[in-house]
């Protein structure tokens, strides 16, 4: 055998094996009963194979400017009391705040005040009210930075949530879509990945009148909410109105972990969470200073308990109670883990697909696959003989590549993806084809075995890389601008496509090679 098909014998081989063995485990359904040297990789069904849930979450982003900007106005009420500048009223609005002074001649001190602090904020009215306004700038960014934020935290949610291969991505410019394959409990899931999860502690407001409170007069510093009680036999809830400080004491940036634990009498689920160590100081010396006080442990503006401060409480370590059950308790122990959302997240889009649908989508795709390759199977033996033959072992080749491939990556099959296989099978047979044709060509004008075999090889590949590099930049266009099913489809093309014209070309003119140099055929079955 000559030296060169010797070489390429070997690299296609090792090619191949390797595909192989990268697809078989995806196919075998006890994964443990294979040698070691297999990977743990496998090709994973999609949402619309494997049934699960599929949203579209809107986050709220000028709610995020809102807080900031309200943060920013909590922060200028108490600059303005250090600098001793006597004030109205600091009332912000959107993305303005208003400042109303006692004395006008404290005007300029104000806005010294402003330019030195808030470089981010344009001076709209100068006269008072003096309104200052965040730039355009600092909005956008602002935008762009809630987006990233809480995808990253419902990407966390969701990871110790234990579904198996999201889907988890940024839709336009302020929504993210969330695909689970295969979740059970869709209710739950919207719960667990939509909950704002911010968590506050508050000093509760012991000498407010509540009477006054529920007719909207209340001190500018405190605020009401309410604690929700529920009785953990009838399932019933009461609310009870509240009054608390608006200066948060602690809050869910300084938690550093959180847990589900049990009562010693009772064994109710609560949750314990540890602060870091600039919460654990903030929290000894306030309850250290405050015994005898109620703090109300607030979450998304619901109290969930109000204990009263026994003693100065050191380690950083609390509880949040309730009438929770396990998986309640679980699931709010995920989400103070994660982190907060930077906003409020709301469900634009909720499709479930069950799973007897996604296995009707599989049985009806494998069929179809199916069918359209017996029947290209059987043509291509019909029509083109021995070379028949041939096209049809590269093409089970070919697929056994494209779901190596899928596997390699860790790739997600859909519905449109089984379509790019099908499709793939097509252009397969396509490309031997046009190599057949041309061998044949050449066969009717008096050429040799030999010289048919190369000069159709050389002409048909030049045809076959134009068609399909057209196909492959339009599939990169495809995955580029295109999301979820179209995004399978082009990958799974795009692989096929490769595949193809490894096979039909390089693999096909191997086999050649080694019949007519161990054969030297006086006939070509083509």
């Amino acid at each position: 055998m000559q030296k060169s098909v010797l070489v390429r014998l070997i690299i296609i081989a090792i090619i191949l094996i390797l595909f192989v063995v990268y697809a078989i485990p995806t196919f075998v359904k006890n994964k443990d009963s294979l040698p070691s040297f297999f990977p743990e990789k496998v090709v994973h069904l999609g949402l619309d194979l494997k049934g699960g849930m599929h949203l579209v979450l809107g986050v709220d982003t000028e709610k995020a400017v809102e807080t900031i900007v309200e943060r920013a106005a909590r922060q200028l009420r108490i600059q303005l009391d250090k600098e001793k500048i006597a004030y109205d009223e600091v009332t912000p609005k959107k993305a303005e705040i208003s400042i109303s002074l006692i004395d006008p001649l404290d005007n300029g001190k104000l806005l010294e005040l402003i330019d030195r602090n808030y470089p981010h904020y344009t001076i709209v009215k100068e006269t008072l009210p003096i309104v200052i306004k965040l730039d355009k700038k600092a909005v956008a960014k602002i935008h762009t930075d809630v987006v990233e934020q809480a995808l990253s935290i419902i990407r966390n949610r969701v990871d110790q949530f234990g579904v198996t291969e999201p889907t988890i991505l940024k839709y336009g410019k302020d929504n993210i879509i969330v695909e689970l394959p295969g979740i059970k409990n869709p209710a739950r899931a919207v719960r667990l990945i939509g909950k704002m999860a911010r968590l506050e502690l508050k000093l509760v407001d012991e000498k407010a009148d509540i009477t006054e409170a529920l007719q909207g007069n209340l001190p500018e510093d405190d605020e009401l909410l309410y604690q929700i009680k529920r009785d953990p036999y009838t399932g019933e809830t009461e609310k009870i109105p509240m009054v608390v400080k608006r200066d948060t004491i602690i809050s869910g940036e300084m938690l550093k972990s959180a847990r589900v634990s049990f009562g010693q009498t009772l064994n109710q689920p609560h949750v314990t969470f540890d602060l870091n160590s600039e919460g654990a100081g903030i929290f000894a010396q306030f309850t250290g200073s405050h015994v005898g006080k109620k703090l109300a442990i607030v979450l998304d503006n619901i109290i969930y308990s109000a204990p009263v401060i026994q003693e100065r409480i050191g380690g950083g370590t609390g509880q949040i109670t309730g009438s929770f059950t396990t998986k309640e308790a679980h699931d709010l122990a995920i989400v103070l883990r994660s982190g907060s959302l930077p906003a409020p997240v709301n469900v634009l889009e909720n499709i479930t697909v069950g799973p007897s649908l996604g296995k009707d989508s599989i049985k009806k795709g494998a069929m179809s696959a199916f069918a359209g390759a017996i029947l290209v199977l059987l043509f291509m033996i019909f029509y083109y003989r021995a070379a028949g033959f041939l096209a049809d072992f590269v093409l089970i080749l070919n697929i056994i590549i494209i779901f190596g491939a899928l596997a390699m990556f860790g790739a997600t099959l859909t519905l449109p993806g089984l379509a790019g296989i099908a499709l793939t099978i097509g252009m397969s047979v396509d490309a031997n084809v046009l190599i057949f044709e041309r061998i044949r060509e050449e066969l009717r004008i008096g050429r040799t075995i030999h010289d048919a075999i190369n000069t159709g090889y050389k002409r048909a590949t030049l045809t076959i890389f134009d068609a399909n590099i057209t196909t492959l930049i339009t599939t990169l266009v495809l995955y580029q601008f295109g999301t979820g099913p179209i995004r399978g489809f082009a990958v799974t093309l795009s692989i096929g496509i490769i595949a193809n014209m490894f096979t039909a070309i390089v693999v096909t003119k191997l086999v050649y090679d080694i019949v007519l140099m161990k054969f030297s055929p006086k006939k070509l079955s083509i």
